[in-house]
């Protein structure tokens, strides 16, 4: 019998640990076998999640493409890896295509001609394109805004995320799908381990991310010296530890010693997960400047872990009826720190908060669901970007 299933080409850039990367890595290990031959796409085969990658999933990783040379010109790379995409769509007969994030998008957009494509969106663009892209900024918005457009279906992880979409590239209304990021709870807390009892001797909170200019550490560190000027004598000492990696590492040691903070602020570096640390810190702090939808922050609410976040894009979605976070205002330094202080000061609040947490994200993001509402948008029974109303998670109101 010739096989039925449909073969899914998954998209992203690495397996080096980020949000898009947790959730790529998901989607193949738990895309219905019987129904999908998931493969993946990668620019580069390297990341501590590589090694998680289902073995019975084909790796199509651009860095084996040998480069013929020649002279250097603007745009070179994204047409050898727009052909080398072409060649994998080609020879491996892939039905339909899943890209997520923009470099991906970019590249799909021209090779992935004449199949379903369904592309992610996961930050609000018109903040995340000019910081993340820097050049040609311009030429890439408008090849995105058209790589969408000839999208089966769009989808954003957050309803920022889409509305800013819908607007950054002059998209129909209502045409960008919201589906939640999922959360594989079970996993989570098996990898997190047994939950430690909060020290009395020592507050420790913990800040997961990568150390790039939206994900905001400085204001973060410059937070901390206005708490720590304002910590009262009465309460335990605290430590933040800062897990993670970037090019602004050196600057931000450096902004803490200078703040005096070199005792205090602990760089610990990149982690195969982070999910232990979380699990052991009395609140993760989240002080991005900007977010789709932060898988970090559901990680801590799914392990029960307080929050202190900035209301970033679609983080604010993270709140229905029920309290569920410390917020700060983004890129507000003295707000977050008030924010901290507020959780130090309120254990009872930090209690209530983090319940309310923890089912928000067992309701609402549980992976089986979010799968199976992925699987129907990468079906090619669907109308291209109006896909039935009851396989997506579209968000009529604040909560993602």
């Amino acid at each position: 019998m010739p096989n039925q299933r449909k073969r899914v080409l998954l998209m992203v850039s690495s397996m080096r640990g980020g949000g898009s990367e947790r959730q790529v890595l998901l989607l193949s290990q738990s895309l219905d076998r019987s129904r999908f031959e998931p493969h993946l796409y990668l620019t580069e085969a390297a990341g501590e999640f590589l090694d998680q990658v289902p073995s019975d999933v084909p790796i199509h990783s651009f860095d084996t493409c040998p480069d013929s040379g020649g002279v250097y010109f603007p745009g070179r790379q994204l047409r050898r890896q727009t052909a080398f995409l072409r060649g994998v769509i080609r020879d491996h007969k892939i039905d339909v295509v899943y890209d997520r994030t923009f470099h991906m998008t970019l590249i799909a957009g021209k090779a992935a001609v004449g199949i379903r494509r369904v592309s992610t969106i996961v930050s609000p663009p018109h903040l995340a394109l000019p910081l993340v892209e820097k050049r040609f900024v311009a030429l890439k918005r408008r090849r995105l805004a058209e790589a969408y457009r000839r999208a089966d279906v769009v989808v954003a992880v957050s309803r920022q995320a889409a509305l800013s979409a819908e607007s950054y590239y002059g998209l129909t209304t209502d045409s960008v799908v919201v589906v939640k990021n999922p959360v594989d709870v079970a996993n989570l807390r098996k990898s997190a381990g047994t939950p430690t009892q909060p020290s009395h001797d020592q507050t420790v909170l913990v800040c997961v991310g990568r150390m790039t200019e939206e994900k905001g550490h400085a204001d973060l560190i410059d937070a901390l010296a206005i708490a720590k000027s304002q910590w009262p004598a009465t309460r335990s000492p605290w430590t933040v530890r800062m897990i993670g990696d970037g090019p602004l590492r050196r600057e931000l040691e450096a902004r803490s010693r200078s703040l005096g903070l070199a005792d205090q602020i602990q760089y610990v570096g990149s982690l195969a997960g982070a999910a232990a640390e979380i699990n052991a810190a009395d609140a993760l702090v989240l002080p991005s400047r900007f977010e789709g939808m932060p898988n970090v922050v559901l990680e801590a609410m799914a392990l029960g872990t307080p929050v202190i976040a900035t209301r970033a894009g679609g983080t604010i979605e993270l709140q229905h009826d029920s309290p569920t976070a410390f917020w700060a205002e983004p890129g507000d330094p003295p707000s977050l720190a008030q924010a901290i202080l507020q959780f130090t000061a309120n254990p009872q609040q930090a209690e209530r908060q983090r319940l309310a947490a923890q089912r928000l994200v067992d309701s609402d993001h549980h992976p089986d669901a979010i799968t199976q509402q992925i699987e129907m948008l990468l079906s090619p029974t669907h109308t291209p970007n109006h896909p039935p109303k009851h396989n997506t998670s579209v968000v009529s109101d604040d909560g993602e």
